[in-house]
């Protein structure tokens, strides 16, 4: 038997760039080598998402006394609850995208969709195909490409988003009884947008913007949005926008001061979304 190889980081290495202080984010991706032969999982504290990159592998899995044969197609996934190890023999050396969920996050999504945090057990799986899971892959992918651009918010909302997609592929037959939508009451809402504002220059995470709102971080996401009519990263990045026009229409201070004011990650990440959102880049809003 082999290990994981060593790219395979710690929880430690894996914090998105200079939020080591806020502790481990409640979603974030790896991309990791798999070798061939037989191995056990690493075991984490995080429930593990393994999607496949690449040409198709035929792999044998063993979870408890589970064990299924099959070939692992490009966007297929398998679920490693957290605190577990799956055993693996796998014929020739493949890649792996890794998503990893923080397990409270999960318990807390399962409660608000009416199936009680208590009763909630994430099961193994092996050769899922899905795509609202497969775009979350490649779209925190992506992010991990560029650096994040999208901060902090944006990969929570996608944690957000994965939680609820697991909870209700592994609940169908069985009865939700959801809260009924409502939207966030208007003195809640005006304290999260002038706190928004107050610190749009900082990394602002789902957990924070809850807080404010004295309601869970996937509870506040819903009853955010019916206020709104926007995801909370969505109303953001807007808000972003609309003071980095503002700078930039003033005139006064560089692309790198701006961006780092108006909170974007660099000058082009704050170019990128004035285009996408005004359809104007920098130096034609300086005029």
């Amino acid at each position: 038997m082999i290990d994981r190889p060593s790219c395979y980081p710690s929880p430690s290495t894996a914090l998105l760039p200079d939020l080591r202080d806020k502790g481990l984010p409640l979603l974030d991706v790896l991309t990791s080598p798999v070798p061939p032969g037989l191995f056990d999982s690493p075991v984490d504290a995080r429930h593990v998402l393994c999607l496949h990159l690449g040409t198709p592998v035929p792999v044998s899995y063993r979870a408890g006394r589970v064990e299924r044969d099959g070939m692992r197609l490009h966007g297929q996934f398998c679920v490693v609850p957290g605190g577990s190890s799956t055993r693996w023999t796998v014929s020739k050396p493949a890649t792996s995208l890794l998503l990893r969920l923080a397990p409270a996050h999960l318990r807390a999504t399962a409660e608000e969709m009416g199936l009680g945090s208590c009763t909630f057990d994430l099961a193994p799986a092996i050769h899922i195909r899905d795509p609202h899971i497969e775009r979350i892959g490649w779209m925190m992918q992506a992010e991990g490409h560029d650096a994040y651009p999208g901060g902090r918010l944006f990969a929570d909302s996608l944690a957000s988003a994965l939680a609820v997609r697991l909870v209700a592929l592994q609940s169908r037959g069985r009865a939700m009884t959801p809260a009924p939508a409502r939207a966030l009451p208007a003195w809640r809402l005006r304290h999260v947008i002038e706190y928004i504002d107050a610190h749009l220059d900082q990394d602002l995470t789902l957990a924070e913007l809850a807080a404010v709102a004295a309601f869970s971080p996937s509870h506040f996401k819903a009853l955010f949005k019916q206020a709104t009519g926007m995801p909370v990263h969505r109303f953001v990045l807007e808000r972003r926008v609309e003071r980095a026009r503002l700078r930039l229409l003033e005139g006064r201070k560089s692309n790198t001061e701006i961006a780092l004011e108006a909170g974007f990650a660099h000058p082009s990440h704050m170019a990128r979304s004035l285009r996408r959102l005004l359809g104007l880049t920098p130096a034609q809003l300086r005029g």
